[in-house]
């Protein structure tokens, strides 16, 4: 039980905080983009508003998984 409530602790953190983590991560996206420039083959950085959609959908699912064990646990124990 205590591990679901930490999964769900950190999923609305990333809930939560979604828009500035996107932006604490995107320029660094931006900086293994310098290895295009050496050969190396990667997908282009994410604009701002696609980031931010991408971590807070990513928050919502970390929410619901935990949040579903924690609810089938309790109505599975018979409480």
């Amino acid at each position: 039980m205590v591990i679901e409530l930490t999964r769900l602790a950190i999923g609305l953190l990333i809930l939560v905080f979604h828009r500035p983590l996107a932006d604490w991560i995107m320029p660094q996206e931006r900086a293994l983009l310098l290895l295009q420039q050496r050969g190396v083959s990667l997908p282009g950085a994410l604009r701002a508003e696609t980031a931010h959609n991408t971590y807070f959908l990513m928050g919502t699912f970390v929410v619901l998984f935990p949040l579903a064990r924690i609810w089938l646990s309790l109505h599975a124990g018979g409480v």
